[in-house]
C-alpha cells in the first residue's frame, strides 16, 4: 500500500513501501527484548460498580517503584518514535503534536507490553477541622501530598491492562497497535494530514493481515483489538500524568518535559 503524500508537507517524497512497518517491527523488537519478561498481574484495585466513583480519588501504593518502571517505559516509547524514519520527516511542528497527542497511550500501551501491573489505594479527603488545623505547615508538606485521581479513571486504565493480556498480544500486534496510535490524523492543526492518515490506515491494514495470518481461527481477534484501541483513545493524558508521574516529580509541565526528553532540549 503507498501512503499517499499531502503536497503541503516537507516530507521526502522518496519512501521505501512500508518503510514504517519495517522500521516499527525492527525497533519494537529490539525494545521487547529489555523489559519483556512475564510478571503475575495483581489487581488490588476493587472493580465493583460505585456510582460516585468518578469522586472518589485513590493513588498508587508503592509511588516509587510503579513511578520508576512508568519512566522507563516512557524513555523506551519516545526512543521508539524518534527511530520510525517516516516520523522524522514530518514537519517539526507536526511531530511536536503528535507527541503531546499520543505519549500517554502509547505510555499505556507500552505497560501493557512490559506486563508493568500496580496496586492503589483510597486517598482519604481531610474533613474540615483538619484542614484548618494544617492550614499552617509548610507549603512543601502540602505539595508533597499527592491527592490522587478519580477511582474511574485508573479503573479504565486497569481495564484496558487485563483486555490486552486477555488477548496474549504479540510483539508485531503491539507495533501496530502503536502506529494506528501515533499517526493520528484527528489531531487539529497538521500539516501533513493526509499522509498521516494514510500512515494510520497501513499500519490498521497491517494489522489486519497479520491477524488473518497467525489466527486463523479466531475471526473476531482483529475486532478484540480494534476495541482495545478505542479503550486507549479514552486514557486522559492528565490522568496518566497524575498517577504515574506526580507523585514522585509533582506537578510537572508534561509537554516541556516530553520536548527535553525528545528533541533534548
Amino acid at each position: 500500500m503507498m501512503a499517499y503524500f499531502d503536497s503541503s508537507c516537507h516530507c521526502s517524497s522518496e519512501r521505501r513501501q512500508n518503510s514504517i512497518l519495517y522500521s516499527i517491527l525492527k525497533n519494537d523488537s529490539q525494545s521487547a527484548q529489555l523489559g519483556n519478561q512475564p510478571r503475575t498481574p495483581r489487581f488490588a484495585l476493587s472493580m465493583r460498580a460505585c456510582a460516585c466513583g468518578s469522586k472518589r480519588k485513590v493513588s498508587l501504593r508503592s509511588p516509587q517503584t510503579t513511578c520508576k518502571a512508568a519512566s522507563a517505559v516512557l524513555v523506551k516509547t519516545l526512543k521508539f518514535v524518534k527511530n520510525v524514519p517516516c516520523f522524522r520527516e514530518l514537519p517539526v511542528d507536526d511531530q511536536h503534536m503528535l507527541v503531546r497527542s499520543s505519549w500517554a497511550p502509547l505510555l499505556v500501551l507500552g505497560m501493557a507490553q512490559d506486563r508493568i501491573d500496580f496496586e492503589t489505594s483510597e486517598t482519604q479527603e481531610p474533613s474540615m477541622l483538619q484542614r484548618i488545623l494544617t492550614s499552617g505547615q509548610d507549603k512543601q508538606d502540602s505539595q508533597s501530598n499527592n491527592g490522587g485521581v478519580a477511582l474511574t479513571d485508573v479503573q479504565g486504565i486497569k481495564m484496558f491492562l487485563r483486555k490486552c493480556w486477555g488477548l496474549d498480544i504479540s510483539t508485531k500486534e503491539y507495533a501496530y497497535l502503536k502506529g494506528a496510535i501515533l499517526f493520528n490524523p484527528d489531531v487539529a492543526g497538521l500539516q501533513c494530514q493526509h499522509y498521516i492518515q494514510a500512515l494510520q490506515s497501513e499500519a490498521n491494514q497491517a494489522l489486519n493481515e497479520y491477524v488473518k495470518m497467525i489466527h486463523r481461527g479466531d475471526s473476531a481477534r482483529f475486532a478484540k483489538l480494534f476495541l482495545a484501541l478505542s479503550m486507549l483513545r479514552s486514557i486522559n493524558a492528565n490522568v496518566v500524568a497524575g498517577l504515574f508521574f506526580k507523585p514522585v516529580i509533582g506537578a510537572v509541565n508534561m509537554e516541556e518535559l516530553l520536548l527535553e526528553m525528545f528533541y533534548g532540549k
